[in-house]
């Protein structure tokens, strides 16, 4: 399978080797590890500032857009196991999805986009609707990437204990309710609210609300609780990268204003 899927942003098969009765495949490596590696850990999440949160986010919804897209021989690809602990970051802090054990194909010209599973993936990633019915649409990766967003701006995992004592299926749900009672910015990470804080302006590097305001949003649509409510990929991608466009712009007005302030002096 992941001979087939050629992008920037998948994990790229070297090559493998079968001895015996073991097949061991030989994988890009990705030197700063996997995203769920950081999660929960202040040290780790320090490192990843607002603007490069966003671009690993970008990265991961530019891979689903082509694995949801027509690939030559096949009509789409559901990955199936989007999680933190499926994607890489690279040396230059690109994203990259691995793990394609339980894709699924959906064959050339099939009307029908969705096709029926039993469930596979990480419990807390699930989308509700397939885990009920069985029902697997790409609407169900959106799901499983929602939940990675949200990992992302709260900087902790989708299991951690202060969610999954409150609700059996962790930080999605409890997001999504903060979000619908106007409170997510109390989940946001609390490294975050800190780069937002008096010294910001110089340090030129915390969120813009703009940006934040964006990417909450289409974090919330994403885990919806039914597959015909959430966005595609093209959308999210559209999103992602305003909201990125935001930081950036804040970053180079920054810049500006302090190159100002030093030649006025």
């Amino acid at each position: 399978m992941l001979s087939r899927v050629e992008h920037r942003n998948t994990v790229t098969l070297i090559g493998f080797c079968i001895e015996d009765s073991e097949m061991i495949l030989v994988i890009e490596n990705v030197s700063n590890g996997y995203l769920n590696d950081y999660l929960g850990n202040d040290n780790d999440m320090r490192i990843l500032t607002w603007e490069k949160r966003l671009k690993i986010c970008i990265d991961v919804a530019h891979a689903l857009e082509h694995l949801h897209s027509e690939m030559e021989d096949q009509k789409m690809i559901i990955h199936r196991d989007i999680c933190s602990y499926n994607i890489g970051l690279d040396e230059n802090w690109r994203a990259k999805i691995g793990e394609f054990g339980n894709c699924v194909f959906l064959p050339p010209y099939q009307e029908d986009e969705a096709v029926y599973f039993l469930w596979r993936g990480r419990f807390y990633y699930i989308d509700p609707e397939y885990e009920k019915t069985d029902k697997l649409k790409r609407e169900s990766d959106v799901y499983s990437f929602g939940i990675v967003l949200l990992e992302i701006l709260c900087g902790r995992a989708a299991d951690d204990p202060i969610d999954t004592k409150e609700n059996a299926r962790g930080l999605g749900p409890m997001a999504r309710q903060s979000f619908y009672m106007g409170i997510l910015e109390g989940m946001i990470d609390p490294i975050l609210k800190e780069e937002i804080g008096e010294n910001n302006f110089v340090q030129n590097k915390g969120p813009n609300k703009d940006s934040l305001h964006i990417f909450m949003k289409i974090a919330y649509q994403c885990v919806a609780e039914t597959q015909d409510q959430r966005p595609t990929m093209k959308v999210i991608v559209k999103e992602l990268e305003k909201a990125l466009s935001f930081q950036v712009s804040q970053c180079s007005k920054t810049f500006t204003f302090l190159l100002h302030m030093e030649n006025a002096c």
